[in-house]
């Protein structure tokens, strides 16, 4: 448990060191977005999930080193180096969406930046899934909620495997565009995963996990609201693989699958309203003169976001506060069964 501490804060202090350098660097070349819920709508460099995924690298790298060369053991290495290469993979993926950061308008407000085609999203995250596949990793055998115990056997690395990696950085990916929503989340989701995998024997999933924790840890100042830097694709597309690569590795996907709960379900809607205006809605909303925000969908419930904005009269942190006590609800299920 030591080396996994000392991976956290390895990876926490990294990130937050180079933080300062990403927002530079990204303003230089322009690579920004509009932060739409402030009242001068200020362009804001995007991309987050580079510098976390540079602080993940040197927390697992010392981890890795620990291993090798203080307790001479590498037999699971093997894994974390798979899971390492499919978490590169799709912050490329997710780099690449966020390159392209023209402003998309719809009915006159801005509804995020174009990025990608919706096609080509999964079709580029599909090669992550790969690395998992070449290695077996996980158990054939899976308990699923309300259906039981399962084996899969040769489909489980063959289907299961790339439909949890491309499922999972895509459904992150569903739910954001609040200044700390995604990574927010990502520090409660990162952090139950890590502990129910340390719980349960499962080192490298853990390491994984919290390592990823502590990277988000090192974000927080930067993008917390207002933000310095936002998201973007590259830190979504990330946190998703995170949790399949864990998942996987960690042979606990019915946990994940519970935890992830309200991105499952932030996905049905989105879905729903593709079926109904032509178009994924957007989570972004209206600002208020007073500050609060307002779905463009009126009483319409397309997204977690319009749910609570039609509920409460919520300003842009306090959204933020009761997605991370939603998401936190669902997290800890998963113990229930330990206590």
């Amino acid at each position: 448990m030591i080396e996994i501490f000392a991976c956290v804060i390895i990876s926490a202090l990294a990130t937050f060191l180079l933080t300062p350098s990403a927002i530079r660097y990204f303003r230089f070349i322009g690579l920004t977005t509009t932060d739409v819920h402030k009242k001068n709508k200020p362009l804001i460099p995007n991309s987050a999930g580079v510098p976390v995924v540079s602080g993940m690298m040197a927390g697992l790298l010392v981890y890795i080193f620990l291993n090798v060369f203080i307790h001479q053991e590498s037999s699971q290495l093997v894994y974390l180096f798979a899971s390492i290469t499919s978490i590169l993979i799709i912050m490329f993926s997710g780099f690449l969406d966020d390159l392209n950061s023209r402003q998309v308008k719809v009915a006159g407000h801005i509804e995020g930046k174009q990025g990608l085609k919706t096609w080509q999203k999964p079709l580029l995250t599909l090669p992550a899934a790969f690395p998992l596949m070449a290695i077996m990793a996980g158990d054939t055998t899976m308990n699923l909620p309300f259906i039981g115990t399962v084996d899969f056997g040769i489909l489980y690395p063959l289907l299961i495997v790339p439909i949890g990696v491309v499922g999972a950085a895509n459904m992150v990916n569903l739910l954001g565009g609040y200044n700390f929503l995604e990574a927010g989340m990502g520090l409660i989701y990162t952090f139950s995963l890590g502990i129910y995998a340390y719980l349960h024997g499962s080192i490298i999933a853990s390491v994984i996990f919290l390592t990823t924790f502590g990277a988000l840890l090192g974000l927080a100042k930067y993008n917390f609201y207002p933000a310095k830097i936002l998201s973007g694709d590259s830190l979504t597309y990330t946190l998703g693989a995170v949790v399949a690569a864990g998942a996987i590795v960690g042979n606990m996907e019915k946990a994940a699958v519970i935890t992830m709960m309200p991105f499952i379900i932030q996905g049905i809607l989105k879905f729903y309203s593709r079926l109904k205006l032509g178009r994924f809605a957007s989570d972004l909303g209206i600002l208020q003169k007073n500050g609060t925000i307002k779905p463009k969908y009126g009483k319409q419930i397309y997204s977690w976001i319009h749910l609570i904005t039609n509920l409460w009269n919520l300003n842009e942190k306090q959204i933020v506060f009761v997605m991370m006590i939603i998401q936190a609800v669902f997290s800890l299920i998963p113990f229930l069964s330990i206590l």
